[in-house]
């Protein structure tokens, strides 16, 4: 057989070419991060790859939220819009059970990539709209993780509304409109519609600023939200929100007024 082949090919050995979905080369972790582009954050040291730039597996926020909580040994939580899972190491090291649910397709392949160098076992990841997550499905947690996420939303409030229905503990990082810090003149401020949203939401008015992204999505960096409709909620009002659907206990950290795409901070909040 190799004979008649090689006379086929004129006796001689041709090169043959590699097809586009196979890798030749050693396998290593390495491999698998450069199958998905778009990395935004590291991994740790030891496992000698180069994915982002931004060390999520050791983020003081996620730290500051488990202090707050308090232990999450055996911990039922819920996770939204994971990224590519470092926030989600975090946690299940602090002993938690994690659904992470992520609606970005190359996110969520991120994050199956990072499960595996990690060797995540208490967690899983669910690609999908958090949003009919948290609707329709009939789970509750012991806290829930929102980083990120807030002010990419069309409804913030309604996210507010649902994780109230589904925890009595939440940790949400997010931009916010802070007036007195982002004036209608400032730069920050350009890309938002000039008219301020009021929003009757149980009880209390909510100011919202509507913004677009642009193009933002056509990187495969993009980690926004999943169409090009998004709501920053004024910062004194979301307190107030939070305090509506039954959050008492409310602590603040990482207060950026000066952040360089608007202010933003830490919110643990309790029942």
């Amino acid at each position: 057989m190799l004979k008649k082949l090689r006379k086929t090919l004129g006796g001689k050995k041709q090169p043959l070419e590699l097809f586009d979905r196979y890798v030749s080369t050693t396998p290593s972790y390495q491999n698998a991060i450069d199958v998905v582009p778009g990395w935004s954050s590291s991994l740790p040291a030891r496992f000698g790859v180069k994915a982002g730039e931004l060390a999520t597996y050791a983020d003081p926020r996620i730290s500051w939220a488990i202090e707050q909580f308090g232990s999450l040994q055996d911990r039922d939580v819920l996770e939204l819009g994971p990224l590519e899972a470092g926030h989600t190491y975090m946690l299940e090291q602090a002993g938690a059970r994690v659904d992470a649910v992520e609606a970005n397709q190359l996110a969520f392949l991120r994050c199956l990539i990072t499960k595996e160098i990690l060797g995540l076992r208490r967690s899983r990841f669910w690609l999908g709209d958090f949003m009919r997550w948290l609707e329709d499905v009939d789970l509750s947690y012991d806290f829930i993780v929102a980083s990120g996420v807030l002010y990419h939303l069309a409804d913030p409030l309604r996210l507010i509304e649902l994780i109230a229905q589904r925890t009595s503990a939440v940790y949400i990082w997010t931009h916010l409109v802070w007036e007195g810090h982002m004036m209608p003149d400032n730069i920050r401020r350009q890309i938002f519609a000039p008219e301020i949203e009021e929003h009757e939401f149980h009880g209390v008015t909510v100011r919202a600023y509507r913004r677009t992204y642009l193009d933002a999505h056509v990187d495969p960096a993009f980690c926004g939200g999943i169409r090009d409709e998004h709501r920053w909620l004024n910062r004194e009002d979301v307190f107030k929100a939070l305090n509506a659907v039954g959050f008492r206990e409310i602590r603040t950290a990482h207060d950026e007024p000066g952040h360089r795409f608007g202010p933003s901070l830490s919110i643990f909040a309790r029942k």
